[in-house]
């Protein structure tokens, strides 16, 4: 593959044809908007949205000690698992440093489907198989097998249905089910990254556009419209969601992230940084990392990722994330900040914004929680 061109999805004439704004993602080429970036995201927040997210890495992981590997592999009980069901983890180096935040699918009593970020896929499958190594289990790579689409928001559920026989309403949060959506046979997934209820479907490439064209059609009469990464980043980060490169990093353990719930020692065996997790959560009771909060601009400035938070003329964390957020109406950051200044309320807290202290409230995460 050369590193110049970016790859392309099986959705890429179609997004064209829709006069997508594409742009390099990861190596991909992805649709950031169609039209407006504040119409997509308040469509997913109050109706629904329909996205490309075929640039996630999929590895399928079988065999009959597929559940033990993953255990070994991972921080998390992936043992424990129910068929048909989902969790969210993460990969860790051996010195706790997370390497990717993953959802592991459980399709059958010795088959898993790990989805890596599109950035990490090829060093989570690189970690993977080199783990797997005594144990009787294959890693294969499956980034070319499936096509990814999402449909996001409270109409979801009611346009998936008419395409579909399958038992949405059975269906919890985390879960998913192998069936046919408008005849194209798909593992439907009730998960996504949006804080809205929606559903994620993996299908062949082959059939991506027929699925697409089809949710399109049905989606019509409720107001779903095809959306791009630009609102999938003000969505998850509305909803307090972790998005590596920026709150989650090598550099950080689960603990440092406040993700500690995570790790599970209880778990049988050696996992790949146990001793290095255990340290940093006792570090993290004895002395508390620096805690992600949310911070809410008094102002009109936008913060990004990378400038300091400040308060009585110190630097006290660092902005993860931020963008305008268009439920709330302000701009909005995550932040990891020192424990004196990370409870909802501390006054006194800014953002340097190109040498100007700009104000903010500080308040929990996420800034934004659907009714359910």
């Amino acid at each position: 593959m050369s590193s110049t061109e970016p790859r392309r999805t099986a959705l890429d004439a179609l997004h064209r044809s829709l006069g997508a704004t594409m742009t390099d993602f990861a190596g991909w080429d992805m649709p950031l908007r169609y039209g407006s970036e504040r119409d997509e995201h308040n469509a997913v927040r109050t109706r629904a949205g329909l996205f490309d997210l075929s640039h996630m890495g999929e590895i399928t992981v079988t065999g009959p000690q597929a559940a033990e590997l993953l255990n070994f592999a991972l921080v998390g009980n992936i043992a424990s698992v129910g068929v048909g069901r989902a969790r969210y983890t993460m990969i860790c180096q051996a010195d706790g440093g997370i390497l990717d935040d993953l959802i592991v699918y459980r399709l059958g009593e010795t088959e898993y489907l790990v989805v890596a970020n599109a950035s990490n896929a090829q060093v989570v499958l690189d970690a993977l198989t080199g783990r797997a190594a005594g144990f009787d289990a294959e890693v294969r790579d499956d980034r070319d097998a499936y096509a990814l689409i999402a449909v996001q928001g409270p109409q979801a559920p009611g346009i998936l249905a008419s395409l579909t026989d399958a038992d949405l309403d059975g269906l919890k949060y985390y879960a998913g089910l192998p069936g046919t959506v408008a005849g194209v046979p798909a593992l439907i997934a009730r998960t996504g990254y949006t804080g809205e209820d929606g559903f994620e479907l993996f299908v062949a490439p082959s059939h991506a556009e027929a699925l697409w064209q089809a949710l399109t059609k049905a989606g019509e009469p409720a107001g779903l419209v095809p959306c791009g990464l630009s609102c999938r980043d003000t969505l998850r980060l509305e909803a307090g969601m972790p998005l590596y490169g920026h709150e989650l990093s090598r550099e950080l353990t689960p603990f440092d992230a406040g993700l500690g719930r995570v790790v599970k020692f209880e778990k049988e065996g050696d996992f790949v940084g146990r001793e290095a997790l255990a340290e940093a959560a006792t570090r993290a009771a004895e002395n508390p990392p620096r805690v992600l909060v949310g911070l809410i601009a008094e102002g009109r400035r936008v913060p990004r990722a990378g400038y300091a938070v400040v308060a009585g003329g110190e630097v006290i964390g660092e902005v993860t994330s931020g963008a305008p957020s268009p439920t709330l109406g302000r701009p909005i950051a995550m932040a990891y900040v020192d424990p004196a200044h990370a409870t909802p309320g501390t006054a006194g807290v800014g953002v340097d914004i190109r040498g100007s202290h700009e104000p903010y409230e500080v308040v929990a995460l996420p800034f934004y929680k659907r009714q359910k």
